[in-house]
């Protein structure tokens, strides 16, 4: 974990085309959330997004959107302190506690604890779609005020607030929230400065009456959510390096899983540009099969199986629902398959780039590499005894259907793993996929002692596997390209090594990695591919790619060259250790989506690769 980060004013990387004034939205956010409900809080202790009571319904608090001229009181729950110069923001130790510290120019300071509440309550866990605020006065006798100002329908509705004896209630489109506070209602309700005496506590969530007293159970809930990440983290198989770096990882990996039916969102944001005016935005708030097997993927490798066993809940519901075997790239977190996308008119975007969208078009996309992926997330579940629920003849049985579509389909055009919009081919990385399907589907029958299945299924991966040697390799670019007889490269190539395609230092991946840094790479980051898209040429790096060009370079023996990128990448996050989906590598601002999973994973899996071994120091 860094350093508390302190700033003299609201900071932002400069950008480039879009580049920040003092007062605009950034991506030094951080995130708080409970594997139900997360949200986005600023340098300042804003909560500039936060959508509610679902990660994909309309937002509540959606600040991030409306911020071309800077951040607006409108659409964020601000705690402001008068005159405030300075602030200070870091993770409580291990947690997803929030400490968010502000002074003014004579020294006077408050502290703004932020979280959603998890922990064990009566054998189940307890994560209700809440947000917990705790303010305390630091040093003198600060003046603050606290505006709450929740917006429907994307900007376009105010909401409706009535008041109670010690809450206020505000009534959106799409819910009603209750505000329980030890705050005077009256100053609260209006927006009205006043002087900082003493702890105030906010619980904001479900109208429902609240049964204890409210600042003793802000407490109550602050102590055991600590407790319950502190011992989360605990269990973690850490590597000997790093350690800081992949525990924030881990930590937001997990808030990304919607616990209660098991799907993994790619990020919580949805629209936040790829590059700066590229037009390049989507929502990301869904779960898609590819992205959510690299995060089971890195957590296993902590020894975190739990999210695993709630992913594979929600894959097999996905698996024995679909019809002629189709499987979307995405779908809702609650299983839903139709996201037909809208642009959202009443919001300008971030920093005015917008269009602002909600759904998303790939839903409708045939891409083939996600057969690959549903085997490949669920594979460790036949090899792994530790599991409660192991793979059984059943599941193996509905995974051959998977197999057969990646039979049938991997030598078809499709929309890759870049989802292309306008443009299909067969893409190597598809192709690749494919493969993996057949391949693990060969292991699981072996583990299963089904002997004749095992010998079909290697088969088959033999077969695709000698189509990808005799048809993605090209000579001429001495390199595995981007498509079948194709000519572009493209960096998704680099998971040939990880999903065991071929030994890393065949003399073909080697010369792919050079090709690839050659043309690709600016220092340590790099771009998804060359060839234009439907948007023009990709500007700015994809950091998921860049921690897979680590991940090449360790496997083919360039272990320093490696350790040089990671660390630089590392550099790239913001004070509290995030990532989003997109590096501008000549100023290393972050853009795309927040926080990624994708990029979080590659800091675990970089570590992973990297680390001494813990021999070596004890």
């Amino acid at each position: 974990m860094p350093t508390p980060s302190e700033s003299a004013h609201p900071p932002s990387r400069p950008g480039h085309a879009g580049q920040a004034t003092p007062n605009a939205a950034s991506l030094d956010l951080a995130v708080i959330g409970n594997c139900g409900v997360g949200a986005l809080v600023d340098r300042r202790g804003s909560i500039v997004w936060c959508c509610l009571p679902r990660v994909d319904s309309p937002p509540v608090f959606d600040a991030l959107l409306h911020s071309a001229h800077g951040l607006p009181q409108a659409g964020a729950f601000t705690i402001e302190l008068e005159g405030a110069v300075r602030s200070e923001q870091f993770y409580e130790a291990n947690t997803a506690v929030l400490c968010t510290r502000l002074w003014d120019a004579s020294g006077q300071g408050i502290e703004l604890r932020d979280f959603a509440p998890r922990f064990t309550l009566h054998d189940r866990m307890f994560r209700p779609a809440q947000i917990v605020r705790r303010l305390r006065p630091l040093s003198g006798c600060p003046r603050v005020r606290i505006l709450l100002q929740p917006q429907g329908d994307w900007g376009a509705t105010a909401a409706l607030v009535t008041r109670g004896s010690h809450h206020l209630r505000y009534v959106l489109p799409h819910c009603t929230l209750r505000l329980n506070t030890s705050a005077p209602i009256t100053y609260v309700g209006e927006g009205t400065w006043f002087e900082l005496r003493s702890p105030l506590s906010f619980l904001l969530g479900p109208d429902e009456t609240l049964t204890g007293a409210v600042d003793d159970t802000a407490r109550d809930f602050d102590e055991r959510t600590v407790a319950h990440w502190r011992r989360w983290t605990r269990r973690l198989a850490l590597p000997l390096q790093w350690q800081e770096a992949v525990i924030r990882a881990a930590i937001t990996l997990k808030l990304c899983q919607v616990e209660d039916t098991g799907a993994i969102v790619a990020a919580l944001t949805t629209s936040i540009p790829e590059a700066p005016d590229s037009g390049r935005t989507w929502d990301y708030r869904y779960c898609w099969l590819r992205d959510a097997f690299f995060v089971v993927r890195a957590l296993n490798s902590l020894a975190e199986m739990g999210t695993m066993e709630g992913y594979l809940r929600w894959l097999y519901n996905v698996v024995r629902g679909v019809k002629d075997g189709h499987v979307q790239p995405l779908y809702g977190v609650g299983l839903e398959a139709q996201l037909p996308e809208a642009i959202i008119t009443t919001a300008p975007g971030y920093r005015g780039m917008g269009p602002v969208r909600v759904g998303n078009q790939a839903a409708e996309h045939f891409q083939h590499d996600v057969y690959g992926s549903i085997v490949l997330g669920a594979s460790q579940a036949f090899h792994d005894q530790r599991l409660f629920n192991r793979g059984t003849a059943a599941d193996f049985a509905a995974l051959e259907v998977m197999g057969e579509r990646a039979w049938a389909l991997h030598d078809q055009p499709d929309a890759g793993i870049w989802e292309l919009r306008t443009r299909a081919r067969v893409h190597t990385s598809s192709v690749l996929m494919c493969w993996a399907a057949c391949d693990r589907l060969g292991r699981m029958a072996g583990a299963l002692g089904l002997l004749a299945r095992a010998q079909h299924w290697h088969a088959r991966a033999a077969t695709v596997r000698e189509l990808i040697l005799a048809r993605a390799w090209n000579e001429r670019r001495g390199a595995f390209v981007e498509s079948l007889d194709g000519e572009s490269l493209d960096a998704s190539v680099l998971l040939m090594a990880e999903v065991g395609f071929l030994p890393a230092r065949d003399p073909r991946f080697v010369r792919t990695v050079d090709a690839l840094v050659a043309t690709l790479a600016d220092g340590p980051y790099m771009r998804r591919y060359e060839a234009p898209d439907d948007f023009g040429r990709p500007e700015v790096a994809f950091n998921v790619c860049s921690f897979w060009l680590v991940d090449a370079l360790a496997r083919i023996g360039r272990p320093e060259q490696a350790r040089e990128a990671f660390e630089a990448l590392l550099a790239t996050r913001n004070h509290v250790g995030l990532l989003s989906e997109d590096t501008a590598p000549a100023t290393r601002e972050l853009w795309g989506n927040f926080p990624q999973t994708y990029s979080m994973v590659g800091i675990v899996n970089g570590a992973m690769r990297l680390s001494a071994p813990w021999d070596s120091m004890v």
